[in-house]
């Protein structure tokens, strides 16, 4: 069984136990954290708590994960949005919100869940508990994602993540204006130095990561950027931009040094918080056929939260013409 350890900051006077355990907590689902509590596996300052539990700040919160059973996931009827499907492989759209696959304290309503139910067979290199699955998102992050049907697809889409030949576009919501239009971030990333949950490039350990960035549109205090992943470490992405003073809107995870709090706009920031995660979507995936060697490559729309979001901070600071109005549909 694994244990985290959290402590409550002291701004957050008064904030329920649960809603501070899925801030802290995003790749679990409401429903597993709070059967972790009502299991008592959630102690506050070394006592069994109510999801209820209205917070101080200081105290200590420490979790107890049991480990995730070794057993081939049930297949669930869960909608899918498939964008391609063939003998050897599917494309899909994964929404927000949806983990990948099952994990510590997530044992339903995955993406594996639902592929089970859809396909005859997924690959098994992924083990019975990722099986097909041969990249991830996080949970909060939306957008194109490939499984495999069987072991030869499973290695030939692998093989090509490895190599970093894989196209990968990623759409996102930062704050700020940066100054350049484009640049390069690289550097290692690995676990953080004293919060065990994130990912830092300041870490002792890591391994190389980089991410091309270029700004689409500049929307006042909000700039809509694209990234091109030159690898695909945990959190890449999240951990670049936050350590380049660009951080996501509504990550709830990595710090954004204050500018949700410093907002003036309360439209803009409730269409954040009702946003409930990290302005992030991957909206072009791009690969060789691993049976057939013909290049396919998957455009995703962003989702409608996303959508609002950028269509309120456009409204505000541009007059739309053709161009400017068509930029959610360009790649």
């Amino acid at each position: 069984m694994e244990q985290q350890e959290l402590s409550v900051p002291h701004d957050l006077l008064g904030q329920r136990l649960d809603a501070f355990m899925a801030s802290q907590l995003p790749e679990l689902s409401r429903s597993s954290l709070k059967r972790l509590i009502e299991e008592q596996q959630v102690l506050v300052d070394g006592k069994p708590a109510r999801s209820s539990l209205r917070l101080k700040g200081g105290e200590k919160v420490a979790l107890h994960l049991p480990d995730p059973v070794a057993a081939l996931p049930q297949p669930e009827e869960i909608p899918l949005k498939i964008l391609y499907e063939d003998h050897d492989l599917i494309v899909v759209d994964k929404p927000a919100g949806m983990v990948v696959h099952p994990g510590a304290g997530v044992d339903s309503g995955t993406l594996v869940n639902a592929l089970l139910s859809h396909c005859d067979d997924l690959s098994g290199i992924g083990g019975e508990i990722r099986p097909g699955i041969v990249h991830r998102l996080d949970k909060g992050t939306s957008g194109v994602l490939v499984a495999a049907k069987n072991d030869i697809s499973h290695r030939g889409l692998s093989e090509q993540f490895a190599a970093h030949s894989i196209k990968r576009l990623y759409w996102a919501l930062i704050y700020g204006s940066p100054k350049d239009d484009s640049g390069k971030i690289s550097g290692i990333i690995g676990r953080h130095p004293s919060d065990r949950l994130r990912l830092s490039g300041k870490a002792r350990h890591g391994k190389e990561a980089a991410t091309n960035w270029k700004v689409l549109e500049r929307l006042d205090t909000v700039s809509l950027v694209q990234l091109r992943l030159e690898t695909g470490r945990t959190h890449q992405i999240r951990v670049h931009l936050t350590e380049a003073n660009m951080p996501l809107l509504g990550d709830p995870l990595y710090p954004d040094g204050g500018r949700f709090n410093n907002l003036k706009d309360l439209k803009l920031k409730n269409l954040i918080s009702a946003l409930g995660r990290q302005a992030l979507h991957a909206r072009v995936l791009g690969f060789i056929h691993p049976a057939n060697r013909e290049y396919m490559e998957f455009v995703s729309e962003p989702p409608d939260d996303f959508q609002r979001l950028f269509e309120y901070l456009h409204s505000k600071n541009v007059v739309l013409d053709t161009a400017a109005s068509n930029i959610m549909t360009r790649s």
